[in-house]
């Protein structure tokens, strides 16, 4: 199935246009969704997931009308929100038992079964009777990820999942989200760019509440390619390459910084650079491409 999104606009009361006409068609897989806070990401997911209505356009999931339709939308969704959280005494077990029963799974023996086969699955089974709230946070994610797959879900949401995680815990969320995305439409939001170029092949890039790229990675990529170039400089002269060239991004490496620049031709004292997808997103952000 996929998730077909059209023309969607949200404004809230205090008068931010946090959706602006968004577009998006969705398919099976991983799709990144991209952005820097306050792009609208997070109202986008919010809407998908049904716990807030539309202004105006429409969602489509297979033949469900996702804004109106909401219990069957619930059905067919697992949702980890950028904030999760749990009870403070509850044990991973006995938590996941729970939602589960509020997902409609009344059958003791299957729920437990269930139970069980996810906690596995997230490599928590072993610490199945230790409370949620005690947790490190690559680990609540993951059990995050098994309340996502209660009742397995055709449609899964993770937003900015992997935020605070260190590079172990990343590495496990991927392989978790890879192997979920290899029978339903998961859609993975974040202002982490290397989420993305990890994880999906399909992409969007969202800003000011607009969509601003819709498509491949490898699309986004060859947009720029040939157009990027880099330099190591003084600290003292970023601003005078800022006020000369297209500035990109501009990080420390070495304690010095590193400026990657937008043109058509090196400019003087500069060298090709390998295009990355961090790359299009800042010139994206930027109005250079």
């Amino acid at each position: 199935m996929q998730l077909v999104v059209d023309s969607l606009n949200k404004r809230y009361a205090n008068g931010v246009h946090a959706l602006s006409n968004v577009s998006l068609t969705i398919g099976r897989g991983l799709f990144g969704l991209l952005g820097p806070n306050g792009a609208g990401k997070s109202s986008l997911m919010r809407t998908l997931a049904t716990l807030q209505d539309a202004d105006s356009g429409s969602v489509r999931f297979g033949d469900v009308d996702v804004l109106k339709d909401k219990h069957t939308v619930r059905t067919m969704l697992g949702y980890l929100p950028q904030e999760f959280g749990v009870y403070p005494k509850t044990s991973a077990e006995e938590l996941l038992n729970h939602l589960a029963v509020l997902k409609g799974f009344t059958v003791r023996r299957e729920r437990k079964a269930m139970v069980d086969y996810l906690l596995d699955k997230v490599n928590l089974f072993e610490k199945r009777k230790h409370a949620v709230s005690s947790f490190s946070g690559g680990m609540r994610q993951r059990f995050g990820i098994a309340q996502c797959l209660i009742g397995d879900p055709k449609l899964v949401i993770v937003d900015e999942p992997t935020a605070g995680l260190d590079p172990g815990e990343r590495n496990r969320f991927y392989n978790i989200l890879s192997e979920i995305g290899e029978q339903v439409v998961v859609i993975l939001s974040t202002h982490i760019v290397q989420d993305v170029r990890e994880l999906c092949n399909e992409m969007a890039i969202m800003d000011r509440g607009m969509v601003v790229y819709s498509g491949t990675t490898d699309e986004a990529l060859t947009m720029i390619r040939g157009r990027v170039f880099e330099r190591r400089i003084e600290k003292s002269d970023v601003d005078t390459i800022s006020q000369h060239h297209a500035v990109i991004s501009s990080k420390l490496v070495g304690g010095k910084p590193l400026i990657h620049v937008f043109a058509d031709a090196a400019p003087s004292g500069f060298v090709p650079a390998e295009e990355t997808l961090e790359d299009v997103f800042f010139a994206k952000l930027n109005n250079l491409v």
